[in-house]
């Protein structure tokens, strides 16, 4: 049978360091950063604590999971990556202390299949080494971020250099990246739509790029940017793949960033069912645990159905990437569900802590937070589901059945 759902006992052990590593290391210092607010009161202490995590996580031969040996990577695939993810992303710094975080993760990949040889060693080697953060600048307050051939920000070719205005929002980690990858409108009317938008590489700060403020959002102002572009002057050498590939260059990056969002979904969804089993087994009312009540358990059944639907598909979209097949309906069917699952799991968690749980005294108050973003982030709910209707009744039309629209499954 080719169909086999175990990991080989290397990557066992391997998930085993994980686990170990967040466990021993990385959830301890987060406990430490939180409870003495060293972010706020002592910065040199936060810094040393955040240098030092990384530092064990290279000691202990846990950096950089997702990329090639060769940029000093661990050269794991996707559906490796979703075992890593899964364990990292059971803690706040998790996925940044082993520098596969998002969105630095997509934009190594994107670097490393469309960038020059002279790019890759100005910006893909640093943000390998961790020693700069990048963001990734598209989406616009004018017009719907879930549809790029509507962007506004242009760039006119002047001699040897593109000049660039525009408006750019939402850019997250914008307030501390050392480059962007722009993307921008050069073409006025392209043979198709998609085909309107080029990619740059803009170095942080430069004149004509302008941090307007950091956007408050439900969980804080945490380095989701606003950017006025006003006559930013780029040279031809930072154009990042061909002029008007902008478009296909950023569904490159989305797909499987889309998929590593999941990835760390699933860690969280995880953290909040084990919680909310936990809290039903402790508390006591009305005559009984609360693990013993009917209504809890349909809460813990649901939660756990739903998270195992959420592994598989993440798995089975994970394969699809890894041999080089057609997976853009399989992540956005995943993203889709997991990040509906993470909200409804986190919600019942709540829901079964009581009042507990809607305090800050848990983690799962901060959870439901950022588990609201992940409704719309990298394409809207309503986005997939128009693209996952469109793939179903193309698949009819062109098979008479609509199995290659549902994973193309061998059943």
């Amino acid at each position: 049978m080719a169909i086999d759902f175990t990991f080989s006992p290397e990557l066992e052990e391997l998930r085993g360091r994980v686990r170990s590593f967040i466990e021993e290391v990385v959830k301890p210092t987060e406990a430490r950063i939180e409870a003495e607010r060293l972010d706020e009161t002592d910065r040199g202490a936060y810094v040393e604590a955040l240098v030092g995590m990384r530092k064990e996580a290279r000691e202990r031969g846990l950096w950089l999971p997702h990329m090639p040996a060769e940029w000093g990577g661990m050269g794991l695939g996707h559906v490796e990556m979703a075992m890593v993810q899964a364990e990292a992303a059971r803690s706040r710094y998790g996925p940044w202390v082993m520098n596969c975080q998002a969105p630095d993760e997509g934009n190594m990949h994107t670097l490393l299949h469309w960038a020059t040889d002279e790019q890759k060693e100005k910006y893909l080697r640093p943000l390998c080494e961790g020693t700069v953060w990048s963001c990734f600048a598209m989406t616009e307050p004018e017009v719907a971020g879930s549809d790029p051939t509507l962007i506004r920000t242009r760039a006119y070719q002047d001699g040897e250099e593109w000049v660039v205005n525009g408006h750019k929002w939402f850019i997250s980690n914008a307030h501390r990246a050392s480059f962007a990858i722009l993307i921008a409108r050069t073409e006025d009317d392209p043979d198709l739509p998609q085909a309107a938008n080029t990619a740059f590489i803009v170095d942080i700060p430069s004149p004509g790029w302008t941090e307007v403020r950091q956007i408050e959002t439900m969980h804080g102002a945490t380095g989701h940017s606003e950017i006025l572009i006003e006559d930013l002057r780029l040279h031809e050498s930072q154009m990042l793949g061909g002029r008007g590939q902008g478009h296909l260059l950023g569904q490159y990056r989305l797909g499987p960033a889309r998929l590593a969002h999941c990835m760390r979904w699933i860690a969280q969804a995880e953290t909040a069912l084990d919680m909310m089993v936990d809290r039903s087994l402790e508390r006591y009312s009305h005559g009984s645990i609360l693990a013993e009540k009917q209504g809890i358990q349909w809460m813990i059944a649901d939660s756990a159905m739903e998270l195992y639907q959420c592994k598989l598909m993440v798995l089975h979209a994970a394969y699809k990437i890894d041999r080089g097949l057609d997976f853009k309906s399989e992540v956005s069917m995943a993203k889709h569900f997991v990040a509906n699952a993470l909200n409804r799991i986190i919600d019942r968690s709540i829901q079964v802590h009581g009042a507990l749980g809607y305090s800050t005294d848990t983690p799962l108050a901060h959870m439901y937070q950022h588990a609201r973003w992940a409704r719309f982030a990298d394409g809207a709910d309503e986005i997939h589901q128009m693209r996952i209707a469109q793939r179903t009744i193309a698949a009819y039309k062109d098979h008479g059945t609509t199995r290659a629209a549902t994973g193309d499954l061998p059943i």
